[in-house]
């Protein structure tokens, strides 16, 4: 459905549910994460549910969101409230300045960031009359809407904007010189939808029956809307995932229902949006001196028994987590809802998620590691995926011949199958529909125990990384896909919740 379906059949939940009732709502609709190729640690659970290494117990992003927008409902007529589950807006106001959704159409917040933020975001091309540039916090309405647009089309648009009298903006590994840094544009973030635009919305589905394409909440919503919005965007399908014959049409449909209503933005000129939707960026912002740290207060260790807090603890993120003295975490890597044993040393800048090493082992650095418990028959069994920080589990290609060009930890994917013994054939792939990848290789192994297939599947890549062989034709394999087919999530919150009591009881002896 992708997340512009997804919210169109909530609201027609909302309606079955409450009837006429719901047109007196403020909803708050939170697209809770798809597939989550980019943080496979948050596949089964959903993006909203990833913990964060903040309170005790540890937070997760769901609670963050509820604390960042508490102010929102006393300022909003009835209306939906949409947001992502992998951004955190962090803004400042004046005193008496108030954030405030009470006009028709959509109203949007808009972040100033650097021009190469913008080219992977939503970029307002505001309306010069009504905008200024100065304070903290200003209401202006949006000329057009440009999605993930190139720093070309950004400029001849007029999304660019010069600004003197703030500090300047800046994004991780931005280092341009201060006349370049003071160019700036305005990216989204989280937008309300008044009522009756919500209806018109709903309306518009019902009558579409049902929908065959993936829409996006915010490229097919967003740019049918303001005065200098054009149709072209509706053939354009360069950013679309999934390619589908109904798009367009729809895109159409969408453009005509939507088309002249405003597009209301508030900018707030104090604040910084962030995104941690990839490994990469939750790394660099849960374990380096990344600002969101300093201003959200992250810890290294929260609500977890970590021995020895005197080891290096400066660039560590270890959440809800059992770690038995003897143990070594190496700098920049994240540790989360597990048990390490104490012959297990852990590599530089790798995630660690849901698992429980009992063993002896070198987990190496850029490791990525997560166990998912799954139930193909019916009783619970484990896998866990391993892969390389930087392996890009998007990928995909549609001929065997070309499964050469996909990289697990640095080796090809046919080198790896013959390390592990099994053909390639598309029999190694779960999906029928030629998207052979990362995401759908049956490489990993089904044991009866945790530990085992943390077990198994670091002996893959160990493997992979000293070109030795280890037999995998024995074993049930799954996919990343299939995982997330059969996954436990009892089974898993279970896990979690042990280590919860765990923690909860070693305060208490450390209390008395």
């Amino acid at each position: 459905l992708g997340n512009g379906g997804s919210t169109l059949h909530a609201l027609r939940c909302l309606e079955e549910q409450y009837g006429d009732q719901w047109t007196s709502f403020t909803v708050l609709l939170i697209h809770s994460g798809g597939y989550s190729q980019r943080l496979p640690n948050a596949s089964a659970l959903g993006k909203i549910f990833t913990a964060l290494p903040l309170g005790d117990p540890v937070y997760q992003m769901l609670e963050l969101k509820l604390a960042m927008y508490i102010d929102f409902p006393r300022h909003m007529k009835p209306g939906v409230l949409v947001t992502c589950s992998d951004d955190i807006e962090l803004y400042s106001t004046a005193v008496t300045e108030t954030i405030t959704f009470d006009k028709p159409g959509f109203t949007a917040l808009a972040h100033p960031s650097d021009l190469a933020v913008g080219t992977t975001h939503g970029v307002f091309v505001l309306d010069p009359s009504g905008f200024s540039g100065k304070g903290g916090l200003e209401y202006g309405s949006c000329y057009r809407f440009l999605h993930k647009p190139d720093v070309e089309t950004m400029k001849q648009s007029g999304a660019v904007c010069v600004r003197r009298d703030h500090p300047r903006v800046s994004s991780p590994g931005s280092h341009g010189d201060s006349a370049m840094a003071s160019e700036c544009v305005y990216t989204d973030s989280v937008f309300y939808i008044d009522h009756s635009t919500a209806q018109q919305l709903l309306e518009f589905y019902k009558q579409l029956g049902t929908l065959c394409c993936e829409i996006d909440a915010y490229g097919d919503f967003l740019q049918a809307l303001g005065p200098g919005a054009t149709p072209d965007y509706t053939k354009n399908t360069s950013n679309v995932s999934k390619e589908d014959s109904g798009l367009v049409a729809v895109r159409q449909q969408l453009y005509s229902l939507l088309q002249g209503t405003a597009l209301n933005v508030i900018v707030l000129n104090n604040s910084q949006f962030y995104h941690i939707g990839t490994t990469q960026e939750y790394l660099f912002h849960f374990t380096a001196q990344s600002k969101l740290r300093f201003e959200l207060g992250l810890q290294p260790v929260a609500f977890s028994i970590f021995p020895d807090r005197a080891k290096a603890l400066d660039q560590l993120s270890i959440m809800q987590s059992v770690l038995e003295p003897g143990c070594v975490v190496g700098p920049g890597s994240v540790i989360e809802y597990s048990r390490i044993g104490p012959e297990v040393s852990v590599g530089k800048g790798s995630i660690v998620s849901g698992s429980y090493i009992n063993f002896s082992v070198d987990i190496p650095s850029n490791c990525f590691l997560s166990s998912v418990s799954v139930k193909v028959t019916d009783r619970v069994e484990y896998v866990t995926m391993v892969f390389g920080v930087g392996d890009d589990l998007k990928k995909s290609v549609k001929l065997l011949s070309d499964i050469h060009s996909l990289q697990f930890f640095g080796a090809s994917l046919p080198e790896c199958l013959d390390l592990w013994s099994l053909k390639a054939s598309d029999q190694v792939f779960s999906s029928e529909d030629t998207h052979l990848g990362l995401w759908t290789a049956r490489i990993f192994p089904v044991c009866s125990t945790l530990s085992e297939s943390v077990r198994m599947s670091l002996n893959m890549l160990n493997s992979v990384q000293h070109k030795s062989a280890f037999k995998l034709s024995g074993f049930q394999l799954l996919s990343v896909e299939e995982m997330l087919t059969y996954k436990d999530v009892e089974d898993m919150l279970k896990f979690r919740r042990q280590i919860y009591d765990e923690v909860c009881l070693q305060r208490q002896k450390e209390k008395s």
